[in-house]
């Protein structure tokens, strides 16, 4: 009987602290909704811009979606 309550204090005691934030989640939490902001502006700036593929000599290449406007 003094086991089974010794493991209800201890699940008790458990249930207690995960209730209980520490700073170091709030801090993991932060880090990862900054990398991912990071990823996303990175994603957004790429597709916005349209590079310009230069030969050996630095003239522009024609690419293939030049050749498709008709």
């Amino acid at each position: 009987m003094n086991a089974s309550m010794d493991w209800n204090r201890f699940s008790t005691n458990a249930a207690a602290r995960h209730k209980q934030s520490s700073p170091l989640m709030y801090f993991l939490a932060f880090v990862c909704a900054l990398f991912i902001g990071i990823l996303i502006f990175c994603y957004v700036v790429t597709k916005r811009s349209h590079p310009v593929f230069l030969d050996q000599q630095g003239r522009p290449v024609a690419t293939g979606s030049e050749h498709s406007h008709h």
